[in-house]
């Protein structure tokens, strides 16, 4: 399948990087030459320089024969036009665009057949989607839902005074007192699939799957605090603190944004009546002391800047903050941002490339494609849900009797309403979904995919 990239920025190589790996052919299209000779020297992809809504430019890519458009540049308005363009030229072209500006959300889902849009990204408005979630559950670095909500993944760290340090897995379920299933260990920056007699030590961090309910259990069960978060300290006035901001207050949340741009304060204040907003630095540990954070719930970093970040998450640990969440916007970072303990970290980019990826792998199979993807442990592990459909194999069989594929595990099945946390005796039937958790090495197109 041939895809065309338009947008060499952040978000444009890191799918360069993603569907390359999943054998697709890259064409990038950018207009400053230096970046798509950096992007060419890393990845074998083809290149054209110009300006990705320009008809021309599009030819030069040869539109005509792509299968789909990503329009990731840095404006709205040129991702737009350049799918409106390609639409114009390949009419059985699937396209999609990256819209960040807040005022376009409403007219861009009456107007997206107008604007010639398979589908839209919002890379902030996901980041703010899902530190909402996080927030509204306390105790987890990181929360996934699955099968509609009925089931999740859940990522946590294991701390030297935790009842589960030193523990070995096969002794879990006795201290836990719930029905849970362990996907995956990072030790050090390692991924790695434990058995029965891996032992948890201090600064592990182990992805989870469970239904809410045993989640709940296992959180209370463990001693860690979960109370409702009341009042939250937003640190940066950016397009994902608005969002954020304007989810919480709807919860009826206390918030404080800080941001030290004062013409960015007052358009913030006029859109966001209910927040406080609060114009000075968050990176000047006197301001934030006296703006109370130390009474804070929970601090979100959400500043431009990764470091400046990772230096507001660690004042806001000082001050014994109980939850912490850091937005940021490089992974290649994740050995240094585990040692420092910032807390749940957030990487809207990330988001915003899963979803696509899901929506690139869907193309390729109409039938059987996963109905959602996440992606964990630094990118080294995937968790994806899929239905089982009349073409699936091996329906009714029970789990122990197939040979799956090396590295792929059925985390959960998920029957109607209720969600199961599969055993050697389980089976799945017609519609049931699965989650299936596998290492960055494997890609499943499909739910076929994960037999041998």
């Amino acid at each position: 399948m041939k895809v065309i990239i338009a947008g060499a920025g952040k978000v444009g190589t890191m799918l360069t990087r993603k569907l390359l790996l999943e054998g697709y052919e890259i064409i990038l299209i950018d207009d400053d030459q230096q970046v798509l000779e950096v992007c060419t020297e890393r990845y074998d992809v083809m290149a054209v320089q110009g300006n990705c809504a320009s008809m021309e430019t599009l030819e030069q890519a040869n539109i005509k024969k792509a299968d789909l458009l990503i329009a990731v540049s840095g404006g709205d308005e040129y991702n737009l036009l350049c799918c409106m363009t390609a639409h114009g030229i390949n009419p059985n072209i699937h396209t999609i665009a990256r819209i960040r500006k807040p005022e376009y959300g409403e007219q861009i889902y009456k107007m997206q057949d107008v604007f010639a849009l398979s589908m839209t990204v919002n890379p902030e408005r996901q980041a703010a989607l899902e530190i909402d979630r996080l927030l509204k559950y306390p105790g987890f670095l990181r929360r996934d839902t699955f099968a509609r909500g009925r089931a999740e993944m859940v990522e946590l760290k294991i701390s030297e005074k935790s009842k589960l340090c030193n523990v070995a897995l096969n002794d879990l379920n006795g201290i836990i007192r719930s029905k849970v299933l362990v996907c995956a260990v990072r030790r050090n920056g390692i991924v790695s699939a434990p058995d029965g007699n891996f032992v948890l030590r201090e600064g592990d961090r182990i992805y989870v799957t469970a239904t809410s309910k045993e989640l709940t259990s296992m959180l209370k069960n463990t001693g860690i605090i979960t109370h409702k978060v009341k009042r939250v300290m937003l640190c940066g006035g950016g397009k994902v603190s608005f969002y954020l901001a304007q989810q919480l207050a709807k919860s009826g949340i206390d918030v404080h944004l800080i941001e030290k741009d004062m013409p960015r304060c007052i358009e913030l204040s006029n859109r966001l009546p209910e927040v406080s907003v609060i114009c000075g630095d968050a990176s000047n540990q006197n301001f934030l002391e006296s703006e109370g954070v130390e009474q804070c719930d929970a601090v979100v970093a959400l500043t431009s800047y990764d470091e400046m970040n990772m230096i507001i998450s660690l004042y806001a640990q000082n001050y014994n903050v109980e939850q912490v969440i850091t937005k940021v916007d490089h992974t290649d970072n994740s050995k240094i941002q585990d040692a420092l303990g910032l807390g749940s970290v957030i990487c809207p980019k990330e988001l915003c490339c899963n979803q696509i990826v899901r929506y690139v792998r869907a193309m390729e199979n109409t039938t059987g494609a996963a109905l959602s993807i996440h992606t964990f442990a630094d990118g080294q592990m995937e968790a994806l849900e899929f239905r089982v459909d009349d073409k699936t194999l091996h329906i009714g069989d029970p789990l122990k009797a197939l040979s799956l594929r090396k590295n792929v595990l059925i985390a959960c099945i998920s029957h109607g309403k209720v969600a199961e946390i599969p055993n050697g005796d389980s089976t799945f039937a017609l519609d049931d979904r699965l989650v299936v958790v596998t290492n960055g090495d494997v890609v499943l197109h499909q739910l076929n995919d994960i037999f041998a």
